[in-house]
């Protein structure tokens, strides 16, 4: 083993480290997966490795960050353009509104089609991994959001009324308002549903099983003659049973039926517990490990958020960050 690296790992034994330097570069070897393949960036300098360019960086802070004036402006005009846009497809689908301007609507969809797509273009512009970004949840959303519109081109009808996914881009509400809590809060739910989708699919196959055997019981006991006319037919009637929905266009009438129906519905009460328990547990997890990061900050290379509190740099792509801002941690303890 090398001296400089057997020095390093004495002194961490130790908890004692020879400079600052080497504290931040071995945290660096340890967090930061991406700086195995290739040279470590230089701890001590301020500015991130391959500076973009000023254009590119003024274009990046207007759009990705709300702490301007110009950004401000930027991201409340886009959240505006976003619910008109929604407004617009729901009134497109009322057909005396459609009637009577279905041109104006056209129009207008076609106008906030060309806006999102100038925006998305210039989203992937001002980062330095556009692929990455592209790749990320957001940049899936814009993407999804302005592709309806050109679908319409080829397909006459209905693909355009699928753009009210631009809805998803509203969360970027919490964003800008600075409500860092809630998107703390976001954060914890999308971790523990993250955390607990093993149990989750596990349930569910549980589930899919028992539906299948119930809906194959009554289909035996009640038969054509009372509306279960096959076992699919009469698996959709356990779901609606066992989720205790109850819609009531097809019920058993033989007394057998009716008390299998009767425990179907009662190991549906008992099974709403089990998924509540699971995501709960981990929710509850998530919490302690979400403390102490920071919804706000995003990287200058993928757009991501949520770091460290004591983060220098991304944790997916490496780039060194900004510095922490005291209005970005409010995250509940």
């Amino acid at each position: 083993m090398p001296a400089a690296h057997t020095h390093m790992h004495e002194s961490r034994g130790k908890g004692t480290w020879k400079s600052d330097e080497g504290r931040e570069k071995c945290g660096l070897i340890d967090r930061f997966r991406p700086w195995h393949r290739g040279a470590m960036p230089n701890a001590a300098d301020p500015e991130p490795p391959r500076a973009l360019s000023p254009w590119r960086e003024r274009l990046w802070r207007i759009i990705f960050k709300a702490d301007t004036p110009a950004g401000k402006f930027f991201d409340v005009l886009l959240l505006v353009a976003i619910a008109c846009s929604v407004l617009v497809v729901m009134l497109d689908s009322v057909e005396e509104v459609r009637e009577q301007h279905r041109a104006a609507l056209v129009a207008v969809e076609w106008l906030f089609t060309a806006m999102f797509t100038v925006e998305y273009v210039l989203r992937l512009l001002c980062v330095r991994r556009p692929w990455r970004y592209a790749r990320s949840f957001f940049g899936v959303i814009d993407l999804l959001s302005i592709i309806p519109t050109y679908l319409s081109l080829f397909i006459p009808s209905g693909p355009q009324y699928l753009v009210v996914i631009r809805i998803l881009r509203l969360l970027r509400l919490f964003r800008i308002f600075k409500m860092g809590r809630y998107l703390g809060q976001a954060n914890i739910i999308l971790m523990a549903l993250r955390a607990s989708r093993e149990k989750i699919v596990v349930f569910l196959f549980g589930v899919v099983a028992l539906v299948i055997i119930v809906g194959t019981l009554i289909y035996l006991i009640e038969g054509p003659e009372s509306g279960f006319t096959s076992i699919p037919r009469s698996a959709y009637w356990a779901i609606v049973t066992v989720t205790t929905v109850g819609y009531g266009d097809i019920a058993p009438v033989t007394p057998l039926g009716q008390l299998l129906a009767a425990a179907t519905m009662l190991m549906g009460y008992a099974i709403i517990a089990v998924p509540t328990g699971i995501v709960g547990l981990e929710i509850q997890r998530s919490m302690k490990l979400l403390r102490g990061r920071d919804p706000g900050r995003s990287c200058h290379g993928c757009g991501v958020q949520d770091h460290d509190e004591d983060a220098r740099y991304c944790k997916v792509c490496g780039e060194r960050l900004d510095e922490p801002s005291a209005a970005n941690f409010e995250i509940a303890e």
